[in-house]
């Protein structure tokens, strides 16, 4: 797993943290690239290959999900954070900022293995897996600890 800083954000936790949230999520052998961008960066991934022209918190690309084998993961990819979204969405939710790295980290592996939130059913599972992973990390449920109601990452 490589974490890439490429800007300058104060409050970044050290890679090892986001390495260690993603194995949690990922739960079986992984390579993934951890991205941390500026605003331009992530608007500019999100309209090249969302068609979307807005700075999200996260972004996933996959490049491959196939059976495991002890040569090749499971889980091949990418995640891309905009460490400004997430800070400001963090003040305005009232988390500690490590909390909501983590959140989006975990987020992010999680639409790598195939989770979504585009349907009711499936936003449900996601939350619950999300919840789930989380509290094993020592961090409270990122839903109830939002002030102003259910947020769920873009």
């Amino acid at each position: 797993m490589t974490v890439q800083i490429a800007c300058a954000v104060r409050g970044i936790p050290v890679a090892a943290r986001f390495r260690a949230w993603a194995r949690a999520a990922a739960r079986a052998p992984a390579t993934l690239t951890i991205r941390l961008v500026t605003s331009g960066e992530a608007r500019a991934l999100n309209a090249a290959y969302r068609g979307a022209n807005y700075v999200p918190n996260v972004l996933s690309f996959s490049y491959a999900r196939r059976r495991a084998t002890e040569s090749a993961p499971l889980l091949c990819g990418d995640i891309v954070l905009c460490p400004s979204v997430v800070a400001r969405e963090a003040r305005k939710q009232g988390k500690r900022l490590e909390a909501h790295f983590a959140h989006l980290t975990v987020h992010g592996v999680l639409h790598l293995l195939g989770y979504g939130h585009a349907r009711t059913r499936a936003a449900a599972r996601m939350e619950r897996a999300e919840v789930r992973i989380l509290r094993a990390l020592g961090f409270a449920d990122p839903y109830r600890a939002a002030p102003a109601g259910r947020m769920r990452p873009a």
